[in-house]
This record gives structure tokens, sequence and C-alpha cells, in this order.
């Protein structure tokens, strides 16, 4: 990349999951604008989430009444009633970044042959060009065993200036090249009360940059430049080379540029909307975790890809607001269990909602969470996983679902209810009843409960309520041949929309009550084929992991051309040149297809669900040949290879655990069935199967 930037947007990133830095600008002044995983600008104290609970009888009856908006009114009415910061929207502590580090040109004559470039399989930024000088050089990146920023300088480069300059009221001090600032307003318990950004000389060349929260470990770091860069492609560099991609087209850069960042901005904590990159202290959206999609599009290919470690820190940030899960429940529903809010940073309590956007109703979060304990104990067969923290979050998520969900008349009603983030076309408001979503999620999580309770040999006394519910959840529904978004017969779909919410039930294991119904299956087929016709518009282009969500609806259902679509969509959409997407059409700096994009592609080349493993479901024909190494599958499945061309295919096959599958090949060949035991290897072609073990 030869040009320069002038804004942070576009800048190259480097990043050790804890700390991050954007890396921009020209050879007159290169700026490094540094981040910290945990820094969540303090906005103001968490507020009690409001006591809807009292209200629950009034707002289910107005539902019921069809009067939708009047029923999301009232829950702000009420809220602000309680308490006055109610009377508008209540954001999310932000992710900003901690200060920029400016380096000036310390030589004169015109500026040549300048290039910046970022090696994806080691995460070092470089800045290069010509003057009078010489050749002028700066490198620069995140060691993830020092958990520092290095960076090195070759040639007339002079450090530095540096800058934290966040909005008011704070205090700060610049002291050589420290930088400190407290947050004097940050009262309240459990407040930031401010940041440190500490530099250190290694040698004539070499500055160490570390920005430090209350509490962290500051230990000295030591060694010349190429030993820290070799210590941290170790471990970067193992984390990438984990799975190799090669079909020969841009696609391909995506896939690894998209593994890159996910992999860069996962450390304690996983990827916020922006990574753990910030250069501003208003991004949009405040930059957190939004779990109504955005994070489970960044985190959609950790496991597919072998790198299941990187979905814990999903996990312990969930645990780590557990409480304030419960306290949600309990105040907006009278109900036990946990309900995870739409939006969360430094905390879980829902204080983010309005009249449009209606998000005490979205009861479906800690559901979808759910499925996330469940693959990740599907992919990596860690039964102690499954035994001590899947199975306790999932029973204490359907406690919610039982205390919630009413049944009337032999069927389950969701009442309120919401879609993601779309309204019918005849009511137009986002508050609802019955969001095929919710009832989708529901089935997920109530069927996995009974599956793993006889995987444990459990005998739960809720046993049988569970499977009471699943038999009341409504059915599917069919509206003008397609999938409805609501099983609601009098609420029209609104299919110009870039969500498909309707479609969570093809995204992980997909739902047999749709992949086995024909009419169901077809009208999911009419749904995708819908949708993309709308992305293909010009009226569309914001939120691209809508995308991401039609890709694997569309892998799901074997649809090659369909889910090579979305690909090239979100790959010529809503990718800068350097290499970070973005959430809408040229704008908005933002990672969720940063996972979305290589979670799509590894569901078009495998998928493993309800004891079948399927090789190449969604081959497009752009595609003729590729190979690709170490994908997962559920049960414990490595793909140490899958390589196709014209006549031939040929897979690789390791099992972690015995498991019982049934393998489909490419279109027109038998499936393999049988059992394997683990640590057995099966080779599988066209016309020969054979088995080794190693």
């Amino acid at each position: 990349m030869r040009s320069t930037v002038n804004d942070w947007e576009h800048a190259l990133v480097t990043g050790n999951g804890r700390q991050g830095a954007l890396c921009w600008g020209s050879p007159e002044a290169l700026k490094l604008a540094v981040s910290h995983e945990r820094l969540f600008f303090p906005l103001g104290p968490p507020l009690d989430p409001p006591d809807t609970a009292r209200i629950l009888p009034q707002l289910r009856a107005l539902l019921d009444a069809g009067r939708y908006a009047e029923a999301a009114r009232a829950v702000c009415d009420a809220a602000a009633a309680e308490e006055p910061r109610y009377a508008e929207t209540v954001w999310i502590d932000p992710l900003v970044g901690a200060a920029t580090v400016t380096l000036r040109r310390d030589s004169t004559g015109p500026v040549r042959d300048f290039r910046r470039d970022v090696d994806l399989h080691t995460g070092l930024v470089t800045h290069r060009w010509r003057d009078d000088s010489g050749e002028v050089r700066v490198d620069v990146f995140a060691s993830r065993p020092a958990d520092a920023i290095v960076v090195r300088f070759r040639g007339a480069v002079e450090t530095a200036l540096i800058d934290g300059t966040p909005p008011g009221p704070i205090a700060s001090n610049v002291d050589g090249m420290d930088l400190e600032v407290r947050f004097v307003a940050a009262t309240w318990p459990g407040a930031l009360t401010g940041y440190r950004v500490r530099c250190r000389w290694i040698g004539d060349d070499t500055l160490v940059i570390r920005t430090l929260l209350p509490g962290d470990p500051d230990p000295e770091v030591t060694g010349d430049f190429d030993d820290l860069l070799a210590e941290h492609v170790a471990v970067h560099g193992e984390l990438m080379g984990r799975v190799r991609l090669d079909i020969k087209t841009e696609v391909q850069r995506l896939f690894d540029a998209g593994r890159y960042l996910v992999v860069s901005s996962t450390g304690d904590r996983p990827p916020t909307l922006q990574g753990v990159w910030s250069g501003t202290w208003t991004p949009a959206w405040s930059s957190g975790y939004t779990l109504d999609g955005n994070l489970q599009a960044v985190v959609a290919a950790v496991l597919a890809t072998r790198t299941p470690e990187l979905l814990l820190p999903v996990f312990d940030l969930i645990d780590r607001v557990r409480g304030d899960l419960r306290r949600n429940a309990r105040r907006l529903y009278g109900a036990r269990g946990l309900l995870a809010p739409a939006h969360l940073s430094t905390h879980g309590l829902q204080n983010h909602f309005g009249p449009v956007w209606c998000l005490t109703f979205w009861t479906a979060g800690a559901g979808w969470l759910s499925r996330l304990y469940v693959d990740y104990w599907r992919y990596t067969g860690d039964r102690e996983f499954l035994r001590r923290r899947a199975w306790p979050f999932l029973r204490e998520t359907a406690d919610f679902v039982l205390d919630f969900v009413r049944i009337r008349d032999g069927v389950a009603r969701f009442t309120p209810s919401y879609s993601p983030e779309n309204a019918p076309a005849n009511t137009g408001s986002q508050a609802t009843i019955d969001a095929t979503m919710d009832v989708a999620v529901t089935r997920d999580l109530l069927t996995s409960l009974v599956r793993i309770n006889a995987e444990l040999g459990l005998d739960d006394p809720d046993l049988a309520r569970w499977q009471a519910l699943l038999n009341a959840l409504p059915a599917y529904r069919v509206a003008d041949g397609m999938l409805a978004e609501w099983c609601r017969p009098d609420l029209a779909d609104q299919p110009a929309h870039r969500h498909v919410s309707h479609l969570w039930p093809l995204w992980y294991e997909p739902d047999p009550l749709i992949t086995e119904d024909p009419a169901l299956r077809a009208a999911a087929v009419a749904t995708v084929r819908g949708r993309l016709a709308w992305w293909a518009g010009d009226e569309s282009g914001e939120m691209a992991f809508g995308l991401a969500q039609l890709g694997l609806a569309a892998a799901a259902l074997g649809l090659a051309d369909e889910a090579y679509a979305a690909v090239e969509l979100m790959a010529g959409r809503y990718w800068r040149p350097n290499l970070v997407p973005t959430h809408n059409r040229g704008e908005l700096f933002n990672v969720d297809i940063a996972g979305g994009l290589p979670a799509v592609i590894a569901a078009m080349l495998v998928r493993c669900a309800h004891g079948r493993l399927d090789l190449l479901p969604a081959l497009p024909a752009a595609w003729p040949r590729g190979r690709v190494t170490g994908l997962a599958a559920r049960d414990a499945v490595e793909i140490r290879e899958l390589s196709w061309e014209p006549g031939h295919v040929r897979a690789v096959l390791r099992f972690t655990y015995d498991t019982r599958l049934t393998i489909g090949g490419p279109p027109g060949t038998a499936p393999w069935s049988g059992r394997l035991t683990g640590g057995e290897t099966l080779t599988l072609s066209w016309v020969s199967i054979k088995t080794n073990t190693s």
C-alpha cells in the first residue's frame, strides 16, 4: 500500500488482544493511536433496570390488542417516572483510545517510495520511505508475551509527541513520554478512575509503549526488537497458522485478514464493535459488545478455524455480569434466570432502550449465547466445560424462559417479542409477539438441555417442563412463499431489511423442522434469495454482518451460488485497503465481518450437524479447485486436509473422540457411514476410503 492516510479509520492495525495500535499518517507525521481492551470511558453510573415487571400485565394486554407502539412507549414512560435519566437513550460506556504517539521525519528533501504494509502472519506493521537521509523505516507490532506495543526506528525519525485529549472533566499530565489521565467525575463504585500510557526505550532504536489501567502489572521489557518479535510470532503465528486456505482469489486474502483481526483483538475480553482499537472518544454505538448479532458475528469462525480458546473470553465476559443478567430478568419480567441486554461494556444491566428500539422486549440474548456454549462443547468435546460452564448457564437461561413464556390453549406465546431490528410492515413498530427468532432460540436451548441432561447422566427435575414447552412451541410459518419473521399470522413481513433473524435456525446446526420439511425448506430458500435480491440493490448498504447471516443460511441449505454471492458482497463492499472492514458501505471502522466472512467460507466447505458431516456442501463454481487445512467441525472432528479439483476430492479427517458419523461427499457420491475411534485418521476420496490410526 503506497498512499498516505489522514484519519485513523484507514489505519493499519496490530494488536495482541489486550493492547492495540492504529498506525496511520505520512512520513511528516506518523501516528500511533494506542488502546486497551478495558479502556471504556465512564459516561455515568449504571442504572437499575426499570421495574416493568409491575406493568407486565398492562404491556401484554396492549400487545394482545395490537397496540404495539403504545406498549413500547409505556415501558419508556414507566422507566422515566422511576429514573429521570431514562427520559433519553442511555448509552453504555464506550471503548476509547488511550493516546496518540506522533513520530516526525527528522530529515529534508522529498519523500520517495513511501509504502506501508501489514504482515498478517506476524502482526508486523511497517512504514518505509526514502529521502535525502537514505532509507527510513518504522516497524510496529503488539507483543502478546510482553503485552506492549513495540516500535523500532531505522533512519531519520524523531520521537515523539504523546497526546491524550479525552473529553472533560479529566485531569491529565504528560511527563516526558508518559501520560497519566484521571477521570475526576467517575466517583461511583466500580468506575474506571483513569489510566497511564508508559513509554520506555530499549537500546537506541526501540520504544515500548504500554497502556495501563489500575491494577495492571507493568513488568520491564528486555531484549532487542528482533527477539521480541520472534517471541510474539511464536504465539500469534501459531494461531494464524492453524488454518490455511488456498482458493487463489482475493477472498482468500480477506479470509486471512478477517482471522488476523479477530486474533489480534481477542485478549481477556472478546472484540468490541471496533475490535481492540479506537481513535475516537465517541465511537459509533459506543463500541461495546452488541449481543443482538454483532458479537456473535465476530466470533462466528473461531471454532471452525480451530481456535476455540478465542471463544472463552465471551464466556468470561458473561460470567462477570451474570448478576446483572439476573437483575434484568427480575426487574423487567419478575422472572428467575438470565436476561441479556442488547448492549453491554462495563456492566450487563439493561439500560439501553427506547420507544422505537424497544430492546427491553428482546429476550433471546441469553438463549443465543447458550448456543455458543453448546458449540464450544460440540467442537472440542470438552465434557468438563460442558458440565462446569455450559450446563449451569443453559439451565439458568431456561429458568427465565419457563417463567416468561405463557402457554395458552396449548400453544406457547412470546409476549412481548422482538426480531432485531425489524418491524412488521403493517404495524411499523418493533414491538411484536411471537418472533420466529424467539421461538427458534428457545427450541434450540431446550433441545440442547434435553440432550445434555442425557449426555451427563442427569435426571433434572425440570426435564418434563422443558419437554412440555418444547411441544407447545408455535410452528414456523410460511407467508407469501417465504419463511415468516413472526409466527403470529396478523404480522406482515418486511423483507427489505438488513437483519434476517428468522433465519437463525440455520446459522448453527440447522433445525430439522426446516431442512427436512419440503415446504419450510423451500420457504427458507426463497427467503435467502429474496433478501439477497434486496442486498444487491442500491437501498441496502448498512450492517454488513447481515450478509454473513444470509451466507450461513445459504450454506446450510446447500445454496452454493447464494452463499458465494453473500461472500462477494461482503468482500466487494465492506473491506478497505487497510484490510479492515466497515459496518456500512464505505464507512465506520468495524470488525463484525472479520469473523462473519471466514465463517461463511468455512460453512461452504464443511458442515457437521446432527451426526452427519458434509464436505463441500456449498462449493461455488468460482472455486473449481482449492485446498484447506486445519478446519474443525462439530463432534470434535479436525479436517486436516480437504482438497478438490474437477473430478477429484480428497479429505483427511482426524477424530478426537469415539464417534459415529455419516460423511457426505460431493453431489453424486454415496455417503460413508461408520463408527470412528478417537485418535483415528480417515482418508476419503471419490473412489476409495482407507483408515489409518495415528
